[in-house]
This record gives structure tokens, sequence and C-alpha cells, in this order.
């Protein structure tokens, strides 16, 4: 533990008078988020280390705060993928409620994109195909995550991915029994990362499993780009892109491919019904297309 960790851990322990919570010892911080912050941790008796994920001071009594954290674990509870965090439960010790999940290193995508861009590039396929099974199982169990960006998805040094916050995720509901659609659900308010959001879910219409489609095909652009497809001068009027304005060509951005660029384009279609209806008929496509422009390939491209 460095000297700055060190400081935030001594800060911590203050703020709730020990370096425990319940039977759980704090290691080390692993990341901090606006209301919350995750924790490496030893549970009083076992061996293996867990991650803890804790609210903040001034969220500690936010109810909305405490039941994203149940949720989450409710959500997590039903996933059991090698490219989803495994939730443990969610827990509570003399009014500090906290989230107990799988042990990960890993920094978030959006972060080894920027720090290591060449890792990225030349494991991409197996990156995008990674992130779209942990989705693709989050969705065969009735899921629909509402939040995907790169920041939601950890990244190893060797590129595996694990999808992972599942706060304000949805539950879908089946139609009638052997169709094996999903309808659709229409949240109770508008959440979700602006960069990232599909129109319905900007205008809070009903949402469902191509809600994700389109902010994986935003993801999706990024990681070929790195650059978000829209940027804008205020919150506002990258809202109004995301409603109205056609996504950049990915081709005359990037390396990629007139045919990977295609499927980028039909994933973020503006109306749902024009996009894929699942991460399954993407990756099919995905499968029999390159990824990247002839003679564009980087150095140690993995397909």
């Amino acid at each position: 533990m460095d000297r700055h960790q060190r400081l935030i851990l001594s800060e911590f322990i203050v703020s709730i008078g020990r370096d425990f919570i319940g039977s759980f010892q704090l290691l080390r911080l692993i990341r901090s988020g606006t209301s919350t912050q995750v924790w490496e941790a030893l549970r009083a008796g076992e061996k293996e280390r867990i991650a803890l994920k804790v609210l903040l001071r001034d969220f500690r009594k936010d109810r909305h705060e405490i039941e994203q954290l149940k949720h989450e674990a409710a959500v997590g509870s039903e996933l059991d993928h090698p490219n989803v965090i495994k939730i443990f439960g969610y827990h509570e010790d003399q009014g500090f409620p906290l989230l107990a999940m799988q042990l990960s290193t890993a920094k978030n995508l959006k972060i080894v994109l920027r720090e290591q861009p060449e890792l990225i590039a030349a494991n991409i396929g197996p990156v995008i195909r990674d992130c779209a099974k942990g989705l693709q199982h989050l969705h065969n169990k009735g899921w629909v995550h509402c939040d995907v960006k790169p920041d939601n998805f950890l990244a190893d040094d060797e590129a595996r991915i694990k999808l992972i916050d599942f706060s304000i995720a949805i539950k879908s509901q089946k139609r009638k029994k052997g169709l094996g659609k999903l309808f659709s659900r229409k949240p109770k308010q508008a959440a979700g990362t602006r960069s990232y959001m599909a129109p319905e879910q900007i205008r809070r219409e009903s949402l469902d499993l191509r809600c994700d489609v389109y902010g994986f095909g935003c993801v999706m652009f990024e990681l070929l780009a790195n650059r978000t497809p829209f940027s804008g001068t205020s919150p506002d009027d990258l809202l109004n892109r995301h409603l109205h304005q056609s996504p950049p060509s990915l081709e005359a951005v990037s390396d990629s491919s007139k045919e990977f660029a295609a499927i980028v384009r039909k994933m973020m279609a503006k109306k749902p019904e024009d996009r894929y209806d699942d991460m399954t008929q993407m990756l099919s496509d995905l499968a029999k297309t390159e990824i990247y422009k002839a003679g564009k390939r980087p150095e140690g491209y993995k397909r």
C-alpha cells in the first residue's frame, strides 16, 4: 500500500472508527466513485480476499443508494459467467451498508483504453466478444443493464473482461411461454451515462435488450476510434445528438473495416427495431467480419 492509499485508509478509518467493517478487514482501496469506494478486503477466518463496495460518508444513510446496493446484490445472485463479476451479497453492520463481490484488481476499460491503447487494439476481437458474452448472459437471465459503457467492464493485463455494476439494471418480463421474446420495461426515471444512452432511454420510454445493444455500439465505436461517437457543448446538446444526429463514419475516424463499421452503425440505429435484437445476432455477424481494414492490423493482433 503506497503513502497516498495509506492516507485514504486512515481518513476512512477515522470516519468509521476502525479498519474493520463487521468481520471484514479493509486492506487496499481499488477505486473510488461519486458515492462509493471499492476496497480489497479479507473476511475474518477466511484466506480468500474479496472486494467490498462501500458507500462514502455522505451517502451511508441515503435510502436510494442503499437500495441500489441491495438491488445489485439481487441481480448478481442470478449471474454466473466468466465474463461477469461475481456478487456474494449485501451486508450491513451497525448501519454501514456494503456489497461483497469477487476481487478483481483489473482497471476498467476506459482507463485501459487511455493508458494501454495498444493492448486493446491487439486484442480487439476477444475484448468485444467477451464484453458481448457478459451482456448476453445478463440478458439471458432477463436483465437489461441500462448503463453499458467502458467504465463498467474490467480488463486485466491480458485483456480478459468482466462486466460490473448492476445497480440500475431492470428486469424484463417474458411473453407467453415458448416465444422467447422479452417485454420492454419503462424505468421510473431516466438513468444511465449520457455518452452511451439510447434515444428511448433519453426519452424515458420503455426499454428492452436493444437499449444495451445501442450502448455497446457506442462502446465498440470508442474502442476503435478512441473517442465517443458524440460530444456536445452541453449535457443537453450531447443528448440531442444521440436523439437526432447520425454517428460519424467509423471508417473515417479509425482503421475499422467497412463491414465492422456497418455492424456498429446497425447497433446505434435510432429506432430499436432497426438494431440487433440481442448480442447473439451481433456475435454471429462479428464472427464473419474482419475488424480492421486490410493492412491496418496492429502488431500482435488477435482475431
